[in-house]
């Protein structure tokens, strides 16, 4: 023989008989169903091509007479079968997974999954469910971001705040419905588990780092860090509440409430993999419901402050009046965060052509984002009722309620209150450092070619939690830029996944989804610009109390 078969991992095609030697061709590759696509057997058995007879084979076919004659091949010395119908030898792989007999003819371009996935925090476990995905998508979709909501009615009002919000609501929406169908790409056989990988294959790495690294990195490191300043300030809250105006225990300062803050969150992140902090992320999601319900419940009960006033708060220039108004959009645009989460999220769950991964993933996201439309819209209303434009800009309605009603409400509802911020903020920590800790980890893999050992995986993360640490106690008026944060990150919420909808699906030119994802992509860039100068604007005109380590 001069070339051996390939092996393959299937059951054997149906064998045919061999035409003469001297008018055989050599057989295309054989394709891979996409009953295939993502299967197990994929990481282990290369994909196949048909045996090759060889030419011009030594002691070959004679001539037979006869028309129609099929002229079989010549035996072989020992007990070898001939080529053109060699049974493969089996593999590892059971038969019912690879089934090459169906009809099936186009190409589909199988990638083998990369087994470092296996060895990041993201990817090493991939058995979660629908109801992980509601757990991490309730838990990073809503927290303390949503209590500063009635301060953009004040600017907007009460008509144009609620259809600003409703308007951002869809729109996001609309964009995770986006992401979660772009997870998994049918034509290459690839599942995207991160936001920058999908921004890399859709646009280039080089476009990828310049547009997306900033924004969906600042989205993880810069979310960590205000987790640590309102988690710390709210434990000292929580800690002077408890003990009482007599209470004559010395009390911590600000920066130590942060480090303690940071320890039990440092301590929580060993937990080695997404899969792992689904309980963590349950606690952080019933820990939001609770404490934004709450809030509202008791600024509504209490009833309106005297002398509020409904009248959009209009101040200085036309010029001021515009920057306002954009800052109030992004302060709303703040309130929905998590997109650049969804595809680690859904990252975790198993996939196949018969039970894709983004059923689930959508059923989850429905769920959390009903919960999450419960929480934000009674909030953001409730509490523009119950304030009006005595809202405290910094701190929204925790600030309020501890101002207006810390002598009408029992101290018991407002620690539980407090202890539910702080609850939420230490879960939060946990799902937004965890895209960070899988970057930090990837470096080692990609370079070591061998997952992270258990002691530099623990200094890693510990070496991160006490950066965001230091971080915070350098630069804690990060609160007070709300506005400026929400136009930074409006392009990873609402505008990449519609400009990648265009690219990777290729909708049909000048139909509804061509024109919706065009329109909603320049008008969210268009947006981002302005909403970025006018967060400038106002920190500037404004002011805000800049105290580098003076928490």
């Amino acid at each position: 023989m001069s070339k051996e078969a390939n092996e393959i991992s299937s059951a054997p095609i149906t064998p045919r008989p061999v035409a003469p030697v001297a008018h055989e061709q050599q057989q295309p590759p054989v394709s891979c169903p996409p009953s295939q696509y993502n299967s197990p057997s994929l990481s282990r058995s290369p994909l196949l091509e048909a045996a090759v007879p060889a030419a011009n084979h030594h002691g070959g076919t004679e001539d037979v007479e006869g028309a129609g004659a099929i002229v079989p091949s010549k035996t072989p010395k020992g007990a070898r079968t001939p080529l053109g119908i060699r049974t493969p030898r089996m593999s590892l792989t059971p038969r019912f997974l690879t089934p090459l007999g169906s009809p099936v003819r186009k190409a589909l371009k199988a990638t083998r999954l990369d087994p470092e996935d296996a060895w990041l925090p993201i990817t090493e476990s991939r058995n979660g469910n629908k109801y992980y995905a509601a757990f991490h998508t309730l838990c990073s979709g809503i927290g303390i971001q949503a209590l500063v909501l009635p301060v953009a009615f004040t600017i907007l009002g009460w008509t144009w705040g609620i259809i600003c919000l409703t308007v951002t609501f869809i729109w996001q929406l609309y964009t995770l419905y986006l992401l979660i169908h772009l997870h998994e790409n049918i034509e290459t056989g690839v599942r995207y588990s991160r936001y920058m990988q999908l921004f890399s294959f859709t646009f280039g790495e080089r476009t990828a780092n310049l547009l997306g690294l900033f924004p969906i990195m600042y989205l993880s490191g810069g979310n960590c860090v205000a987790l640590i300043v309102i988690g710390g300030s709210t434990s000292k809250l929580f800690f002077q509440i408890v003990c009482g105006a007599t209470c004559t225990a010395k009390p911590l300062t600000t920066v130590e409430w942060y480090l303690v803050f940071t320890c039990c969150a440092v301590m929580l992140s060993l937990l080695p993999n997404l899969n792992s902090i689904a309980g963590v992320s349950l606690i952080g999601a019933i820990t939001a419901v609770a404490y934004c319900t709450m809030m509202w419940v008791v600024s509504v009960t209490e009833g309106r402050l005297p002398g509020v006033s409904y009248d959009p708060v209009r101040r200085g220039s036309e010029v001021a009046r515009v920057f306002d108004v954009l800052n109030a959009l992004g302060i709303i645009a703040f309130a929905f965060r998590g997109h650049n989460l969804i595809l680690e999220i859904q990252a975790t769950m198993p996939s196949s052509e018969k039970h894709p991964s983004h059923v689930p993933m959508w059923r989850g996201v429905k769920v959390s984002y009903t919960l999450i439309a419960c929480c934000l819209f009674p909030i953001a209303i409730g509490g523009y009722w119950a304030y009006g434009h005595l809202i405290p800009a910094n701190g929204g309605m925790l600030a309020a309620i501890y101002e207006f009603h810390s002598k009408d409400v029992s101290q018991f509802i407002l620690g539980l209150m407090s202890l539910f911020v702080v609850v939420n903020a230490m879960s939060s920590f946990q799902i937004y450092g965890m895209p960070m800790f899988d970057h930090m980890e990837s470096k080692y893999t990609s370079r070591k070619k061998q997952p992270l050992p258990w002691w530099l995986r623990c200094i890693s993360r510990a070496m991160f939690g006490f950066g965001c640490f230091f971080i915070a106690v350098a630069i804690p008026f990060l609160g007070s830029v709300a506005g400026l944060i929400g136009g930074i990150a409006l392009p990873v919420t609402l505008v990449y996944p519609c400009w990648m909808w265009l690219k990777v699906k290729k909708p049909k030119k000048y139909g509804v989804s061509w024109w919706v994802n065009w329109v909603l992509g320049v008008l969210g860039m268009g947006l981002t610009g302005i909403l970025i100068a006018a967060g400038l604007y106002v920190v500037i005109d404004t002011g805000i109390k800049v105290s580098f380590f003076k928490p």
